[in-house]
């Protein structure tokens, strides 16, 4: 099922970080929504279509992502990059933004992930850096 592509984006403290999610969107055919949030489940910023509740799916993305860097560290001993969760419907994609902070994306399940790959994982770079910018 399609998501709709009308989008309510959450205030935030974060601008920058909101302009590299709705240039995201932009670049990216089929996907349909970001997030930043912090490694605690903070929502930093958000471009989410309204079926999505931003606070809740920012709690859910750092569930995951404390799991996923338990499961990437205890099979390879490494730091996590990213997982894909493909669902019926579409994609979840998490990439980790620095230390602190993670980019989760969402796609229709006919998105060309290798295009959202190239685009997404310097817009997670580029959001870890505005971050630590904020931080100093």
């Amino acid at each position: 099922m399609a998501v709709p592509a009308t989008t309510a984006t959450a205030p935030t403290t974060e601008p920058d970080v909101t302009a590299e999610l709705r240039t995201l969107r932009a670049r990216v055919p089929r996907l349909t929504g970001s997030l930043v949030a912090s490694a605690d489940g903070l929502l930093v910023a958000a471009d989410l279509p309204p079926s999505v509740e931003p606070s809740g799916m920012a709690a859910v993305t750092a569930s995951g992502l404390s799991l996923a860097h338990r499961i990437a560290q205890t099979a390879h001993g490494g730091a996590f990059h990213e997982v894909v969760i493909r669902g019926v419907d579409g994609y979840v994609v998490t990439y980790a933004a620095g230390p602190t902070a993670s980019l989760t994306v969402l796609a229709e399940a006919d998105a060309n992930v290798g295009r959202l790959h190239l685009e997404a994982r310097p817009a997670a770079r580029a959001i870890a850096a505005h971050l630590a910018r904020s931080r100093t």
